[in-house]
């Protein structure tokens, strides 16, 4: 049973690569909840003098447009840019629209929008919001999101930081704005850029900050995915795969965001409010609002308000985020106006600093998460290796398919010619001359290796979908389907599939050992027939030998994949 020893060595390496990638993960605590002092979020003010504070329409609005433009540090430049990107200068023309109120007497208070991740636009960004405040006496901007030739995984924050507090000078130098009263308002991945804004800044007078991430991006969209993954319904082995993506060192591909230190008192050392929905799925909420409470305090800065609104998600809409004409949470806009005019006006809030709807939070944010760089340099090399192999098994097994078509192509003529002209008819020509069944064996290994490796891509991308669906404000299915099933079944078929390659191997090594090629020194016959092919032990054509190993390292090397993501853990 030369086999079984085989089989445990494969299996051993295996075990052992799949633990020794393993990545220390610890969401505890679970079920993390924050109770709030009541659940009416209105935002009220002692107003002594009892004058009449003005509220969301209480402005007609009017709209103008500027345009600055920026080079990629930040900075304004006279050198006109191309809008949406970079030019090749490196200059972005970043359009704004201010929206002011009408007939409002006296110098206003500016709110300058933030934007969230992807490439928003001045005119399909904030509308609802901005045109809401600029009623109620503000003065808005929203500007096309300053990208230059960046995307969201490598997004030059503290450019983007100067880049929107240019946007705020300009409209301290309104004649009618307050320049000692203006603030901001962040969303989602400008939380992170909203930090940076304030250390350089600290003269922005308030912020209101939509569903903050708070923690590092590593540390943030750690916990958002593993979070996702479990309420999409996921096997729980997939969380070995979000594991080792949220270790990977990024900085090796010059990717330096994944460890912000955006976690600062300066950040939250003016009067803010939170705003966090209990369908957001993306956000650490009890972690975050404890972290901002702490920094805050840190900052002495007790001025925090935290709302928590029922059914609203990642962006405090109701339902589905893609839908147009998703609306607001409840009374969102007015509380955040009513906030942000009261404070505006400097009163004292009578309202609770915590209200809303209970916070809740499934799982601990994962804070042991660091850069693994080892673990980053062998997954990469593994999976560029593994597409290399595919690649030259494919372009192998396409020549052999080639010289097989050609050589029938040319037999069946020759045949034709024989029978014609009454001669012996020529024996079919050998390709590949595959013996012993080995060439049934590799094709079975093969279409079974490939065939898992089709499944975990499907499993994989099941989950994927989910998770954005559920980003999107739509709700878990409730049949999870193959991205539950298809991590044991995985598992079970890669330990078959090994099984069958120790007995293929233990298969060639008894054939070798019957030709006399292990003792030593080889029987020199048996040498010389498996060159020339006269009696083969694998093939009889060169081109067969060379197809069976590349193919057979290919597929033993796709199980070596599956080990790295975690698929060899039972």
């Amino acid at each position: 049973m030369v086999s079984l020893p085989i089989f445990i060595i494969l299996i051993g390496v295996l075990v052992s690569i799949s633990n020794l990638t393993t990545v220390p993960w610890n969401i505890e605590p679970t079920g993390q909840s924050m109770a709030t002092l009541t659940d009416d979020t209105e935002v009220t003010f002692d107003n002594p003098s009892g004058e009449t504070l003005p509220a969301k329409g209480t402005y007609e609005v009017t709209e103008r447009y500027i345009t600055l433009n920026m080079t990629g540090d930040g900075n304004l430049t006279k050198e006109s840019g191309a809008r949406g990107k970079a030019n090749a200068d490196g200059v972005q023309a970043i359009k704004v629209l201010i929206r002011e109120p009408q007939n409002a007497s006296g110098k206003r208070p500016g709110v300058v929008f933030m934007h969230g991740a992807g490439y928003g636009t001045c005119d399909n960004s904030f509308g609802d919001v901005a045109s809401g405040m600029a009623s109620a006496g503000f003065v808005t901007a929203v500007l096309d999101k300053p990208v230059w030739n960046t995307t969201d995984i490598n997004r030059d924050y503290p450019a983007s930081a100067k880049a929107y507090d240019q946007v705020i000078e300009y409209l301290r130098d309104q004649s009618d704005v307050d320049e000692a009263k203006v603030g901001i308002y962040a969303t989602s991945e400008s939380t992170w850029i909203s930090s940076y804004l304030l250390e350089d800044d600290p003269d922005i007078a308030f912020q209101i900050l939509l569903s903050p991430m708070v923690f590092s991006p590593r540390q943030s969209l750690g916990f958002f995915v593993t979070q996702d993954f479990t309420l999409v319904g996921a096997n729980e082995g997939y969380q070995s795969i979000v594991q080792r993506v949220f270790s990977a060192d990024t900085g090796l591909f010059g990717l330096n965001n994944f460890d912000l230190a955006t976690l600062k008192p300066a950040a939250y050392a003016v009067p803010t409010y939170v705003a966090y929905g209990s369908k957001d799925v993306m956000t650490a909420q009890v972690d975050g609002v404890r972290a901002i409470l702490y920094n805050a305090h840190k900052a002495d800065n007790w001025n925090v308000t935290v709302r928590s609104y029922p059914v609203a998600n990642h962006v405090l809409r109701l339902g589905d985020e893609s839908e147009a004409g998703t609306p607001f949470a409840d009374a969102y806009v007015d509380d955040l106006i009513d906030w942000a005019v009261g404070t505006s006006a400097g009163l004292t809030q009578t309202s609770e600093k915590v209200a809303g709807t209970n916070l809740y939070q499934s799982i601990g944010l994962p804070g042991a998460l660091k850069a693994r760089r080892v673990g980053t340099i062998y997954g990469v090399i593994l999976h560029v290796t593994v597409v290399l192999l595919l690649l030259a098994s494919i372009v192998l097994a396409l020549v052999a398919l080639g010289r097989k078509i050609a050589a029938d192509a040319r037999w069946r003529r020759e045949k034709r010619e024989a029978k014609h002209a009454g001669m012996l008819i020529p024996g079919r020509p050998v390709v590949l001359g595959f013996a012993h069944g080995f060439g049934n064996a590799l094709l079975t290994l093969t279409l079974t290796t490939l065939a898992t490796l089709l499944i975990f891509f499907a499993g994989l991308g099941q989950v994927i979908m989910g998770v954005v669906k559920l980003a999107w404000g739509s709700a878990p299915t409730e049949t999870p389907g193959v991205m539950y099933w298809s991590w044991p079944v995985i598992q079970v078929v890669s330990v078959l599939v090994l099984w069958a390659w120790s007995r293929v191997f233990m298969h060639l090594i008894e054939v070798a050992s019957v030709r006399g090629l292990i003792q030593i020194p080889p029987r020199r016959e048996s040498v010389r027939d498996i060159v020339t092919g006269a009696d083969p032990v694998l093939a009889s054509t060169r081109l067969g030998r060379i197809l069976f190993w590349l193919v057979a390292f290919t597929m033993l090397y796709i199980l070596l994949v599956f080990a790295f993501w975690g698929l060899f853990i039972y």
